[in-house]
């Protein structure tokens, strides 16, 4: 499977559609978009960017890149009015469309290969950059400030659910906290992710030899894995025996092969104790200097300081 992604918010829900690249026509990405949405193509209403703004779909030989649309961009569909007099001719395309669906169900999962990690920079924003790999197929640093401020929208939209006991702190302070690019993401920010990518993210823990996956109560039809040491974050990726130039980093949730060798992935880890131990690492706070060792030191040291920014230290 590509790496090129798009996510689609529609009046139904979320979903991934990971079966076009930029080369691909509007003419296929509306077919596409049919299916996933169930709108006649006539009646797609799309929307990109930053803020939305109504694309133009009427050339149907164009490629998404010559319209700007990129792996990772996030296109909202709606469905434009339907007169009286066409309903009936509506409700037969939709009816075909929902027959065609159901004829491309089946999905060829055995498709050899080793399941490898990526390693990215240990810059604080690891967990961002490595999601941001699954998604894009690349190491792009910079994707890290955008999903901070997804997660900063998310926690201030909801105060009530994102209360102070949930978060540790006042909600606005961590909205601060967390758009700042030194902060660490963790199970709150992969959980909001989740939801936000229409994606379940599976996080090899090799401390514990478990896998972690958040969304996996919400039906996604896609997963990423990530792998987690106890303080950085890596994605996992599929390269294929036989050499194609291209690599999985997306995998349908009915795959439980891959799910299987992840876990195998998370035992080895652990057993030739390739973890931090989060309770014994040293740590130096950047803003002031004083040295802590393990995670509950510099937690407490934050919420005392105020202070935000760590680095991992031999001594």
């Amino acid at each position: 499977m590509a790496s090129f992604v798009l996510k689609i918010k529609y009046k139904k829900g979320q979903a991934v559609l990971s079966t076009v690249q930029e080369s691909t026509t509007i003419r296929v990405l509306k077919q596409e978009l049919a299916k996933i949405t169930r709108i006649v193509e006539d009646r797609l209403h799309v929307l990109g960017g930053f803020p939305p703004k109504p694309l133009d779909l009427s050339e149907d030989e164009k490629t998404l890149g010559e319209i700007n649309i990129h792996s990772g961009d996030t296109l909202i569909i709606e469905e434009k009015p339907v007169s009286p007099a066409s309903q009936s001719l509506c409700t037969e395309s939709a009816s075909a469309l929902a027959d065609e669906m159901r004829r491309h169900t089946s999905v060829d999962l055995d498709v050899p290969g080793v399941l490898l990690k990526k390693v990215v920079p240990a810059d604080n924003s690891c967990l961002f950059t490595s999601l941001g790999f699954t998604l894009r197929g690349q190491v792009d640093i910079s994707v890290g400030a955008y999903m901070r401020q997804v997660i900063a929208g998310e926690l201030a939209s909801d105060p009530d659910k994102y209360n102070e006991a949930f978060l540790g702190r006042p909600n606005a302070e961590y909205c601060n906290w967390i758009k700042k690019p030194e902060s660490w993401g963790g199970a709150i920010e992969l959980a909001i992710l989740s939801k936000f990518y229409g994606l379940e993210i599976a996080v090899v823990d090799t401390i514990n030899a478990i896998i972690n996956r958040f969304g996996e109560d919400q039906s996604y039809s896609h997963r990423v894995f990530l792998i987690f040491d106890g303080i950085h974050y890596d994605p996992l990726y599929l390269e294929p025996l036989e050499s194609t130039g291209t690599i999985q980093t997306i995998f349908p949730t009915s795959d439980e092969k891959i799910l299987h060798e992840a876990e195998t992935l998370a035992r080895e880890a652990q057993s030739s104790r390739q973890f931090t131990d989060v309770d014994k690492f040293s740590l130096k706070c950047n803003e002031c200097g004083i040295y802590l060792v393990g995670q509950t030191e510099a937690l407490k040291h934050a919420k005392e300081t105020g202070h935000s920014s760590f680095g991992e230290v031999s001594r």
